[in-house]
């Protein structure tokens, strides 16, 4: 069974706690932050504060991925306001091995996120080491982006290389442009975990929508 974790970006600010709600009564498993920085990608999103306030309105693990430069420097703030999962990227993290044992240490889940442009077996030997690897399925740092067909041949890639690293417990992610079509896909591909935006808060019926593409991760 999949795992969905609706991304608060595409959200209402103005009432995100009943927002959160809504996709909890739909079957939401996790609530994913996406924190940008203006910098690792062109916007800016939000920091720890939200985090906590969002800790506040939910008891579902919180998914943090960070779109930031140096995000060393933020781990503590973003584990103590009660992120639950850290993912950083590897194309910005120099001591990658370092950073995967200090999110550990600090006690949260750790992740490693690749581009759609790097490729796959970058994270060959990170692998055996991390709880997630996030796919990107469109280019980071924008909402409502489409999803890049490419990505099902990359979740397979990832799936190949779980199990031949005796990592099983690694859950496989997958964030961008994710609707009840390319959820289906990805979990025929093998993805574990969906991290869907504008399809869900973008829809009228947020609980409805959630609903839907929980149902397509869950056959």
């Amino acid at each position: 069974m999949g795992i969905l974790a609706p991304s608060i970006l595409a959200a209402d600010f103005t009432d995100l706690a009943q927002q959160i709600k809504m996709v909890e009564i739909g079957g939401a498993d996790w609530i994913h932050c996406d924190v940008m920085d203006g910098h690792f990608v062109p916007n800016i999103s939000f920091g720890p504060l939200v985090v906590k306030a969002i800790r506040r309105a939910t008891k579902l693990p919180i998914d943090v991925h960070l779109m930031i430069q140096d995000p060393d420097k933020h781990l503590e703030d973003f584990i103590n306001a009660g992120a639950d999962h850290i993912l950083v990227h590897i194309e910005e993290v120099v001591h990658l091995n370092r950073t995967i044992n200090r999110i550990k240490e600090l006690g949260a889940k750790a992740g490693a996120v690749i581009n759609p442009a790097t490729p796959v077996k970058s994270v060959t030997d990170i692998i055996e080491y991390i709880d997630l690897l996030l796919i990107m399925t469109v280019n980071p740092g924008f909402g409502g982006q489409l999803f890049i067909p490419n990505s099902i041949r990359r979740i397979e890639e990832a799936v190949k290389l779980r199990s031949g690293s005796g990592n099983s417990k690694l859950l496989i992610e997958i964030d961008g442009g994710i609707n009840v079509s390319t959820a289906k896909k990805s979990f025929e591909a093998g993805a574990d975990v969906f991290v869907a935006g504008s399809s869900i808060f973008g829809a009228d019926n947020i609980s409805a929508a959630t609903m839907e593409i929980k149902k397509v991760i869950s056959q």
